[in-house]
């Protein structure tokens, strides 16, 4: 079990990282570069002349673009392990686990991680005003925990009081709120930021549909070859 768990989770996080690596370069990466701009100071957007919203913002760094492919791949590798034992133990449940209901989990996963928390503490442009960055890690993993729950409880909860308890934890974050700056500052345009977001939250779908889908497969390619 433990070397099939393993197995699928290396193929589909490494296969799925790639794809959303490849995506974050192309669509991410030059958002951030452009916002560093305005964080150095190297462009200013009020005060002043008109900026175009155009700026060359650098080609290919080998070894930049090279070490963000490979920690995405390892961030998506840990994602599918932690999504494949899931699948494991509701197998064990006996609950069938396939590439298509794949796809549902890896839409679990992106709300868990991705949506729950971005909901409240969206994803952030450099140069931002934020606040306390230990205070938004805290706040941030109680998210993504009581997201996680609430996703079980809903899938595999069998009665009213569960599903009621789920609504709880999925809300409960958002109504005490995440932490906020005092104020808000900061150098970068909002429509940089706004795109960012955006983009954050797609390739987030995209990557987390192509984890389940992936783990599903594997897993069930596993567990035909060694029948």
């Amino acid at each position: 079990m433990f070397t099939r768990i393993v197995t699928s989770a290396l193929f589909a996080g490494a296969a799925a990282g790639l794809i959303a690596a490849l995506l974050q370069l192309y669509f991410v990466q030059p958002v951030l570069l452009h916002a560093e701009l305005y964080e150095t100071g190297a462009l200013v957007h009020f005060g002043g002349d008109a900026v175009s919203a155009h700026q060359d913002v650098g080609g290919i760094d080998p070894l930049r673009d090279g070490l963000s492919v490979l920690f995405t791949m390892l961030v998506y590798t840990g994602y599918a392990l932690i999504l494949v034992a899931a699948m494991a133990f509701a197998e064990n449940r006996g609950h069938v686990v396939t590439a298509r209901n794949g796809i549902i989990w890896g839409i679990a996963g992106f709300v868990i991680v991705h949506f729950a928390p971005g909901f409240t503490l969206a994803p952030e442009v450099p140069g931002v005003a934020a606040a306390d960055v230990y205070e938004r890690q805290i706040w941030w993993f109680a998210t993504v925990a009581t997201a996680a729950l609430a996703v079980w409880l809903i899938a595999f909860g069998r009665n009213w009081l569960a599903w009621a308890a789920a609504v709880v934890l999925l809300l409960a974050p958002h109504v005490i709120g995440a932490p906020e700056p005092d104020q808000f500052t900061g150098p970068v345009p909002t429509e940089l930021g706004a795109l960012f977001a955006a983009r954050a939250f797609g390739i987030g779908a995209v990557a987390w549909v192509l984890t389940g889908l992936f783990a599903g497969h594997f897993w069930r390619r596993e567990a035909d070859r060694q029948a």
